[in-house]
């Protein structure tokens, strides 16, 4: 089955529905804008493409994806950013700015919004988590449809993209930071991925199917935990105990992350400390903070100023009496 027949199966870009693609002019945007019209139609397609201004390049690669909407007959919005001081994380940033202006785009549209993540980028997604923190979400990489964001080329590779581009007589544009290792995603991408590829050249495609196959077992295993909680917002510990031990810390993490409004990954691996807590407080890292009472466990919001630094030991259990005293709760 060639691409194109190979992203029309996954659903995602259906005849005459609107969809955003985000464009970079490389040779996975470029492959995915070609691949939307053709399947999705040229009136229903259009483009962004977001100039952060912070390479040399800039102003040609705006250039280029300009000309390729206008060859392929879509629609382009240029968005153009200026990086504020105190931003954090530049690559964090820049992921921020071109999917919120995506995303503004695609609901005044009524479609979705596209990216050309590949499974290329997913493997390197994976790996890189799997380096970076431990735990089964690790392996679920990105999934190919996250509310009206959609990433249909999950199941092809870089390779393929470019083929595809040759072959259609596309040109792009290549980004030289991509070959920056000061960036861990670049490294994964130098050594990793083709590490990979030399002891099998579907790898890339096989961690993909997997984080797909996984991501499946993730729904049924949220199901579960639903169960075990029947609906409230603290459990028994002797409930929790009793619980299979995967099944306990999937609890935790969930009522972890009720509290605290994001990810909790430390809060599993707080299970046997939490069991022999008796009444008391525990930190359970990244804002959520573990609270027994009467044999009840609840979790909540770390109060103000006694979060834990990641990878700082969390507090050690005390009594609720001076947890009142201390901050009148």
């Amino acid at each position: 089955m060639d691409l194109l027949e190979r992203v029309r199966a996954t659903g995602l870009l259906p005849a005459a529905q609107p969809v955003v693609v985000l464009l970079s002019g490389g040779r996975d945007s470029v492959c995915l804008l070609d691949v939307a019209v053709r399947l999705a139609g040229r009136e229903a397609v259009s483009a962004l493409h977001v100039n952060y201004g912070l390479r040399d390049a800039a102003g040609a690669d705006e250039d280029f994806c300009r000309g390729l909407c206008e060859r392929l007959g879509v629609a382009l919005t240029l968005e153009i950013a200026a990086r504020p001081e105190g931003a954090g994380n530049l690559q964090s940033w820049a992921r921020d700015v071109r999917l919120g202006a995506g995303a503004l785009l695609a609901l005044a549209r009524g479609g979705r919004l596209a990216t050309g993540h590949t499974a290329s980028d997913q493997a390197e997604t994976v790996l890189y988590r799997l380096a970076a923190s431990p735990g089964r979400r690790a392996l679920l990489g990105m999934s190919a449809r996250d509310g009206l964001l959609v990433r249909p080329l999950l199941q092809v590779t870089r390779e393929e993209t470019a083929a595809h581009c040759t072959a259609r007589g596309l040109d792009w544009r290549e980004d030289a930071s991509n070959d920056d290792h000061a960036y861990a995603r670049n490294r994964a991408r130098a050594g990793l991925v083709p590490a990979l590829r030399e002891l099998h050249p579907a790898a890339e495609r096989n961690v993909a199917r997997t984080a797909e196959l996984l991501r499946d077992e993730a729904a049924v295993l949220e199901e579960v935990v639903d169960t075990a909680l029947a609906g409230r917002d603290h459990i028994a510990v002797a409930h929790l105990g009793a619980l299979p031990p995967a099944l306990a810390r999937l609890v935790v993490r969930r009522l972890a992350e009720a509290a605290a409004g994001g990810l909790c990954a430390r809060a599993a691996g707080r299970l046997d400390d939490i069991l022999d807590l008796g009444d008391g407080a525990l930190d359970l890292g990244d804002g959520a903070r573990a609270v027994v009472s009467g044999g009840l466990l609840r979790v909540e919001p770390t109060p103000p100023g006694r979060s834990a630094p990641a990878g700082a030991p969390a507090d050690q259990p005390q009594s609720l009496s001076r947890l009142r005293d201390r901050h009148g709760s």
